[in-house]
């Protein structure tokens, strides 16, 4: 009777399954699909109005919004990582004793049938056909030359590549490593923004999914914020002039553009936006369409200063990069708020590229922008990914790995000497293959030139 496996052994023999391979791969290959169709990290506004709130739920549930870190899709990862190793281990030892053997055995009779085998007899005797033989193929092979007499004459056998058969474990070990690197990546990576006005520093960066507070092991402040501009108005290029602080003392300091971001122990700060923020002050001109007055002022921000006759005070209260109206956007504007001695107090917009804005309002007083310092903001992302040089390591692996397994092979060579009559020497030619039988073929022409040209054949 048949004893049965043990629950250890059912659980090695579940994970070395290559069926398990195959659907593992298959449910990664199809979820990523829907990772790459389904909106990733959107909002729960973008998600409802594309799919509706039912599906919306389902996403949430699922973690589809946020697949490639979704628990089950790293459980999915980690699934083959383990049938990767298990089925690696299953079958290495097998492939250890082919490539490590204990004695190297010969059996002609192996070549006897195989298609790259070539023969021709020379007048020269066996044992110096035997000698020459043994000086050719030792040049060919990278291995021990071993001679054997046989019932029917003289073997000379050699062989090179038995190392090749690694080459499956290293494309396996590159697919371990690149599957590690994606998961540190998202066990302990993150990608976070930062905005930063100029001379702003700052040492906490916000998840760019979840919006938590995350700990930078440096502080960051931008100096200087640039833009350039091309004559229709669309930006051409824009940099930040960062300077990294480490116990308050400046560590040194790099200018970013984007594609070209700042690297610091591990951490990646990239140049990804910007945008106008509040100026630290600006020029209004104040009209008092009730006496024809008008009055100009350079204002601070949150300042106030006295409206044409004494009628009150006018104050600028902020700053708005895009102001939208009636549907519209009407780009800057600067926010103020006209606060009169009869108690008439209204809050005004004012945008910049329409400078008699104002004048729809048909209040006494209409107020005007005239100059204002661009300030800006610059937003950064700044991302961490330890397994990068995991993924880097995969790649490498792979190259060799597969040029290994591709266009290396384990190739045996037996040259047999048999006698003929009238004292002449029967020679025949013949190579084995794992792979890449045309490369055998090639060396057993080869081979046999060589004999035929040193026997005089």
């Amino acid at each position: 009777m048949k004893q049965k496996d043990s629950f250890a052994d059912q659980i090695w023999m579940f994970f070395a399954s290559v069926k398990l391979t195959v659907y593992t791969l298959v449910l990664l290959a199809l979820t990523s699909i829907i990772g790459t169709v389904l909106l990733q990290n959107g909002s729960p506004e973008a998600y409802i109005r594309l799919y509706g709130p039912g599906l919306y739920n389902m996403i949430q549930v699922l973690h589809l919004d946020r697949m490639y870190q979704a628990w089950w899709f790293l459980l999915l990862m980690v699934v083959l990582c383990v049938n990767i190793v298990v089925c690696s281990i299953d079958r290495l030892s097998a492939t250890w004793k082919i490539i490590f053997p204990k004695n190297i055995s010969v059996n002609p009779r192996r070549f006897e049938n195989v298609k790259n085998r070539q023969q021709f007899e020379c007048h020269l005797p066996m044992d110096r056909v035997a000698q020459q033989a043994k000086q050719v193929l030792a040049a060919r092979a990278a291995g021990k030359v071993i001679e054997k007499t046989g019932e029917t004459g003289l073997f000379v056998y050699a062989e090179k590549g038995r190392w090749s058969r690694l080459g499956v474990y290293v494309v396996h070990a590159s697919v371990l490593m690149l599957l590690a690197g994606a998961l540190i990546g998202s066990a302990l990576g993150f990608k976070a923004n930062l905005r930063l006005d100029e001379g702003q520093t700052a040492d906490t960066v916000f998840n760019a999914y979840t919006r938590l507070p995350i700990k930078l092991p440096f502080t960051v402040r931008c100096n200087d914020f640039q833009v350039k501009f091309y004559d229709t108005g669309a930006p051409d290029e824009f940099k930040s002039s960062l300077t990294i602080l480490e116990n308050n003392q400046e560590s040194f300091t790099e200018d970013i553009l984007v594609n070209h971001p700042l690297r610091y122990k591990g951490i990646n700060i990239f140049q990804a936006s910007y945008g106008a923020t509040t100026p630290d002050e600006a020029v209004f001109e104040i009209t008092d369409n009730k006496t024809g007055t008008v009055e100009t002022h350079t204002i601070k921000n949150a300042g106030a200063v006295p409206l044409p006759s004494g009628a009150g005070s006018f104050i600028f209260e902020g700053f708005l990069p895009h102001y939208n109206f009636n549907g519209h956007n009407l780009g800057e504007a600067f926010i103020g708020r006209l606060d009169t001695t009869n108690g008439n107090n209204v809050q005004i917009v004012l945008p910049t590229r329409f400078p008699t804005f104002d004048k729809m309002r048909k209040g006494r007083f209409t107020v005007e922008v005239k100059s204002w310092d661009h300030a800006y903001y610059t937003g950064l992302q700044v991302t961490k990914d330890p397994g990068v040089p995991f993924v880097y390591t995969g790649f490498l692996l792979m190259i060799i790995g597969c040029w290994v397994t591709f266009f290396v092979s384990h190739q045996s060579v037996c040259i047999g000497l048999e006698q003929a009559g009238s004292g002449n020497t029967r020679v025949w030619v013949a190579g084995r293959a794992n792979r890449n039988a045309q490369s055998t073929n090639l060396t057993v022409k080869k081979l046999v030139k060589e004999l035929k040209d040193v026997s005089g054949k």
